[in-house]
């Protein structure tokens, strides 16, 4: 406000972009020497733009406000000072418009800087997830993609075909948790590796856990540490199946079914939860008794072995002898039915025999009676041995044949002569 003259009101700039005063005499127009909105003279003396006359300008002057407003505004953001007050912040807007050039440019850089943040690139065993403002949005395959820049989109890139090792009982060289101990350098974990069989004995058992991520949303949404949920599922599997299994076939021949049970029963559990994980292999690294029972147990395995040796062996002499045995009991069998068939056979022969000696007496007797004599004297005389005498030998002793042989047996041969025997004996019936 003038003394003296009438009251004006500035509500914000001039007409010139300029801010009331901001030359120092009040008049709400460029100082003489500044030049005009255009950077020329613009002063008492020169021409004016807008035509002779010094006619005020047209909507031109507008857009040195504005030029001015943003300058003021990057100026602020810059931590910088306005251009009131007098002579201080004097100079033309072309000078103040070419002096914020450069936080113009930054400003710029940083909006390119935000915009090249959001190209992303997944690799050949990942899977792009993308989240917008924390929800699930989409997903992308592999190479080189774009997103809305933060905070509006961030992307996550598990690793889908990678093949993850979860460990059971021991640790091969990591570093140990908070309830596994020390056990670097691959050394046993005894509170998760002991554990109770069917048959209420302790064995010492190591377990290796093979998945990968099959569902990525579920992976990343369902589950908040997926390889402890792994460890805790498997140890609760592997529990339960050897809380359900003898010792002694656990240590042999059911490694194979346990395994295949454990890996069952986890992938029911973890879908059941809808972790997004696919189990693809259960190995059982170790199966052994405690340590400190083990060279016991494997005294007893020791004659548990031998124990079925000696029992093996006592089977194959069973398997080979009892066959023999009713080998000869049969052939025994056998020879005896011959022999009944043969003896039924030969007295049915003799009784036809019989029969028809019979016969033939009784149509020829003396025939009969003759021919009878001379076979049984022929059966006599040729199992017998003969001995001629002379009717006339006087004084004869009698002769014991000792070298007849038994009943059944046949005789030796014609015994010597006998000195007993006279001397007429061998030269037949006397003269």
């Amino acid at each position: 406000m003038n003394s003296g003259g009438p009251t004006v009101v500035h509500s914000g700039q001039g007409p010139w972009g300029f801010p009331p005063g901001g030359s120092g005499n009040g008049s709400g127009r460029p100082p003489p020497g500044g030049g005009g909105p255009w950077g020329g003279g613009g002063g008492p003396g020169g021409p004016r733009p807008g035509g002779p006359g010094g006619r005020r300008p047209g909507p031109l002057p507008d857009l040195d406000m504005l030029i001015a407003r943003v300058q003021a505004a990057v100026r602020r953001l810059l931590g910088g000072g306005g251009g009131s007050g007098g002579g201080s912040g004097g100079g033309s807007p072309r000078m103040r418009f070419t002096g914020g050039r450069p936080a113009l440019l930054l400003g710029l850089a940083v909006i390119l800087l935000w915009l090249a943040s959001s190209f992303y690139r997944v690799q050949p065993d990942e899977l792009g997830v993308v989240m917008r403002f924390g929800a699930y949005s989409y997903r992308t395959e592999p190479g080189l993609h774009w997103h809305l820049p933060w905070p509006i989109e961030h992307v996550l890139l598990p690793a889908v075909t990678r093949i993850n090792r979860t460990e059971i009982g021991y640790r091969s060289g990591a570093p140990a948790d908070s309830d596994g101990g020390n056990a670097t350098g691959g050394r046993d974990v005894p509170s998760e590796s002991l554990m109770l069989t069917g048959d209420e004995n302790i064995i010492d058992i190591n377990l290796a856990v093979f998945w990968k991520i099959n569902n990525a949303e579920q992976y990343l949404f369902n589950v908040r540490n997926p390889d402890k949920l792994v460890k805790a599922v498997a140890e609760s599997s592997i529990r339960e199946v050897i809380g359900r299994t003898p010792i002694q076939p656990a240590l042999t021949q059911l490694r194979a079914k346990i395994e295949t049970d454990v890996h069952r029963q986890t992938q029911q559990i973890l879908d059941h939860y809808g972790a997004g994980i696919e189990i693809t292999q259960v190995q059982l690294q170790r199966v052994d008794p405690p340590p400190a029972v083990i060279e016991s147990f494997r005294d007893v395995q020791r004659a548990n072995t031998d124990a079925e040796r000696m029992r093996n062996e006592a089977d194959a002499y069973r398997n080979d002898i009892v066959p023999r045995a009713r080998g000869d009991a049969a052939a025994i069998v056998f020879t005896g039915q011959g022999a009944k068939q043969a003896t039924i056979a030969q007295a049915t022969g003799q009784a036809q025999q019989f029969d028809a000696v019979l016969k033939a007496y009784q149509s020829a007797k003396d025939v009969t009676l003759q021919r009878m004599y001379l076979d049984t004297m022929q059966d006599i005389l040729a199992h017998s041995q003969p001995l001629v005498v002379d009717d006339k030998l006087k004084g004869l002793l009698p002769f014991l044949p000792l070298n007849v042989p038994p009943p059944g047996k046949p005789a030796a041969g014609p015994p010597p002569p006998s000195t007993a025997a006279s001397p007429g004996l061998s030269q037949g019936p006397a003269r």
